[in-house]
């Protein structure tokens, strides 16, 4: 009869232990709910192979020109990528990068820059640009219909071989002619350009190093005046398009 109680008691103990574990079990599913929401709105089906968290110290932003990342006070973790504010639909570390391409590229001297600038500028573009890039050609032949727009375009340079190349070389001449913008042009419809300054002390080199700064890996690249970059060609209209939404945002 004095096992009875004991019994008891020891079934109470499973009881309470099985309890606990459920409860828990039950608190870690609340507790990563949203997350298989939002994992299950990626896609239909998808499903989460795991989930935990993971115990690092409070990450500090570092901007270094237009590249962004995250270290721990400590500096023993780091960590690259995006933050995306998913609420918002909010990209901040692009809008982070943006800050510091405007910054970059509005500490360049205009003066050594190739505009094609309209009657009217109400709005500005600076693109990179390599004068034997077909891409680059075809947005060049548009630039009456960006001008007319009212979009100034600022070129700066950008050979993808490299100094030295062929390219290169027909960036320089068309940055030391008396008449850059009769040079580009006719550059970029595979006519010769000779350098018409030999003492010219030409911003191609510069320029080169920028698009590193930058993290440029195309052409033509355009930075909108919010620091935005739009890797590519883009057709007048289209872009136009896009520059109004980027100053609605």
């Amino acid at each position: 009869m004095r096992m009875i109680p004991a019994l008891f008691l020891l079934l109470a103990f499973f009881v309470q232990g099985y309890t606990v574990l459920a409860a828990d079990a039950s608190a870690k599913a609340d507790e990563f709910a949203e997350i298989n929401k939002l994992i299950s709105g990626f896609g239909p089906n998808l499903k989460a192979d795991s989930i935990k968290p993971v115990s690092l110290p409070p990450l500090y932003e570092v901007v270094l020109g237009a590249d962004v990342f995250y270290v721990t006070k400590d500096g023993r973790y780091m960590l690259q990528g995006d933050v995306v504010d998913l609420r918002e639909r909010v990209n901040l570390t692009e809008e982070t990068r943006a800050k510091g391409r405007l910054q970059l590229v509005n500490g360049i001297d205009e003066r050594s820059m190739i505009v094609f600038a309209p009657e009217e500028t109400k709005h500005v573009v600076t693109v990179f640009t390599d004068i034997d890039c077909p891409y680059c050609r075809k947005m060049h032949d548009e630039m009456a219909a960006y001008n007319r727009l009212g979009i100034e375009i600022r070129y700066m340079a950008f050979p993808r071989a490299g100094i030295g190349s062929e390219s290169f070389h027909k960036a320089v001449a068309a940055w030391c002619a008396n008449d850059r913008q009769a040079a580009m042009t006719a550059a970029k419809a595979g006519q010769r350009v000779k350098k018409e300054k030999a003492d010219c002390e030409d911003p191609v080199a510069e320029h080169l190093s920028m698009v590193k700064t930058l993290g440029l890996t195309g052409t033509p690249a355009l930075i909108l005046e919010n620091g935005t970059l739009i890797p590519g060609y883009v057709p007048a209209e289209r872009l136009l398009g896009i520059i109004e939404e980027s100053k609605m945002n």
